[in-house]
């Protein structure tokens, strides 16, 4: 992946809806009409380029929108090649070594509670977060929603690891405890090909 954080921009229905003033169903309607081209997460959710985007955007003659999307899209750095881990210690140093074993171009940061990962997320605009429904003292929903719709945040791939009682979180993927790490590598290799097809198109 490149390192420069400018490979591809993503955005949600939701984010979608938000720039241009409408409510959240208003954008899934003009994607199922195929007014605004998108594609589906894994995890079932709608996802945008930003130059699909842009063009629907300058089709409906919605100039100053298109000047602040490509605004954003010019000054936030994800960093696509960057992969953060929230979980306990044990689950998180399993995790670390089996992505550094699979995919050894990636730089892998850690988080132990929420107040790190909200930190480090901010920071370091990792493009993949794997969390741990069972981590402590927060709440995982308000949680995932609060960085899938900031788009200053970048909008990384999230990725709920889970015992399966926290399916109803909008997250990219699921994956069940015990972590299984060939699952994790179909996930991560599932949610890479639309950013490695957008680089070498």
């Amino acid at each position: 992946m490149a390192k420069n954080g400018r490979r591809v921009r993503i955005f949600s229905a939701l984010e979608v809806a938000n720039i241009c003033g409408v409510v959240n169903q208003t954008a899934i309607n003009w994607i199922k009409s195929g007014h605004l081209k998108a594609f589906t997460t894994p995890g079932g959710q709608y996802r945008i380029y930003a130059k699909d985007f842009a063009a629907f955007l300058d089709k409906r003659g919605m100039g100053a929108s298109g000047e602040v999307l490509q605004t954003i899209m010019e000054n936030v750095k994800v960093n696509w090649d960057t992969f953060l881990i929230a979980a306990d210690p044990l689950i998180n140093d399993m995790a670390k070594a089996g992505i550094e074993k699979i995919f050894p171009e990636y730089s892998v940061i850690q988080a132990f509670d929420w107040f790190e990962t909200g930190k480090k997320i901010s920071e370091e605009k990792p493009g993949f977060v794997l969390l741990d429904a069972e981590l402590p003292g927060g709440d995982i929903s308000r949680f995932v929603s609060t960085i899938k719709d900031d788009i200053k945040l970048g909008k990384p791939y999230v990725l709920l690891l889970t015992d399966g009682s926290s399916d109803n979180v909008a997250v990219d993927a699921v994956l069940t405890k015990p972590l299984e790490l060939s699952e994790l590598e179909e996930v991560i290799k599932s949610l890479k090909k639309p950013l490695d097809s957008t680089a070498t198109a």
